[in-house]
């Protein structure tokens, strides 16, 4: 077949010795099998963000820690480099959760290896040693079904165990070989102690399980397996090991009428003062003081005062009057302006209440053309 362009630096560089074919195209990547060596493995190959139809949804994202403050940063931003950042965690975060997970016991792929956006990892096997189908796949009987699915709840309790939670748990993303099930697909698992909709996602993988095998079974549907589930893990009695019921009921709490009706109370108390203090004065939040009704005062400017020594210059009403000619002899009682005027020749006239006579005023250019010449 032909090699997907992804494939081939991997297969220049020997890390794969074959591609086999294609096992399938999901929404998230397209995996293929491939043959390593004396080994068939499988290489899932993610697609890029722009033809992906998975929603990375920031409610996935909670709660993963980024140890690069500058990566934190620009991915906060959405900058080029903030969405190039986004895209290697979401394809890490697969990664790093099949290692823990398989540290732990649980039936899920083993990783090899990650290189330049292709995941190699094991090839998931039926009987016949071909690909193992997906659960929406296969037929079940009612008996399988209550096997099955008790597995698949034991899988995850392992999981929440271990702080995670897969987030897009259904048929759709579980094998089957001849052992029995195995979860697949995680890019979007959860930190279920870091997102605030931990909750809300985990009780919907298993009742999307426990919708699927009611079908078979429908005596799996009374099971209330993921109320119980989260109350242990948030008393933290929750183990791997730990034998659950199928029932929950939610804990009784006494309702203390009499604190309800303080509260209320108070409330309406206050509501009444704030409406009142508005229809004294006209304004929202403005307390009437005794003593007064206003303080006009306060609202108006203060007049302005002339400051003493300050006469009326001649010739001109204000400071624009600078710009006007100056006649010698002129009195003009100190400005500090005028005193530092570079039109004087000599500073010991300045601080002077007469103009000097020997002050000339400059000429100013002329400008345009000179005299008109007339014919001889």
């Amino acid at each position: 077949m032909k090699i997907p362009p992804r494939l081939i630096p991997l297969v220049e560089d020997g890390i794969i010795d074959e591609v086999l074919g294609q096992v399938k195209s999901g929404k998230e990547a397209d995996v293929f099998t491939v043959r390593v060596g004396d080994e068939i493995r499988c290489a899932k190959v993610y697609k890029e963000a722009q033809n992906r139809s998975f929603r990375q949804s920031a409610n996935y994202r909670e709660g993963r820690s980024v140890q690069n403050s500058r990566s934190a940063r620009a991915m906060s931003k959405r900058t080029n480099y903030g969405q190039k950042e986004a895209e290697s965690s979401w394809i890490h975060a697969e990664v790093e959760a099949l290692n823990k997970l398989a540290h732990a016991g649980l039936r899920v792929p083993k990783p090899f290896g990650f290189f330049d956006g292709v995941l190699i990892m094991e090839l998931i096997v039926d009987e016949d040693g071909q690909p193992a189908p997906r659960l929406n796949d296969i037929s079940l009987t009612a008996d399988m079904a209550l096997l099955y699915h008790e597995e698949l709840i034991q899988q995850v309790v392992k999981m929440l165990c271990v702080g995670l939670i897969h987030g897009d748990l259904s048929e759709f993303n579980v094998l089957v070989d001849a052992e029995g099930p195995v979860i697949i697909d995680l890019p979007q698992a959860v930190n279920a102690a870091g997102s605030n909709n931990a909750a809300m996602m985990f009780e919907r993988d298993v009742n999307n399980l426990s919708r699927y095998f009611g079908r078979f079974e429908p005596g799996i549907l009374t099971l209330k397996y993921a109320k119980e589930i989260w109350a242990l893990y948030e008393k933290g009695k929750l183990t791997p090991h730990v034998e659950l019921t199928g029932r929950y009921e939610p804990p009784k709490k006494k309702t203390d009428v009499s604190a309800m009706l303080t509260v209320i109370g108070d409330v309406k108390k206050e509501r009444e003062d704030f409406l009142e203090r508005k229809s004294l004065n006209g304004k929202r939040g403005f307390e009437k003081k005794p003593g007064f009704e206003m303080r006009p005062e306060f609202d108006k400017k203060p007049p302005f005062e002339k400051k003493p020594g300050i006469e009326k210059k001649l010739g001109f009403e204000n400071r624009a009057g600078f710009e006007k000619k100056f006649v010698p002899g002129q009195k003009f009682l100190g400005d500090k302006n005028f005193n530092q005027n570079k039109n004087f020749p000599d500073k010991s006239f300045q601080n002077k209440n007469v103009i000097p006579e020997k002050f000339v005023e400059p000429e100013r250019p002329q400008y345009g053309r000179g005299p008109r010449r007339t014919k001889p």
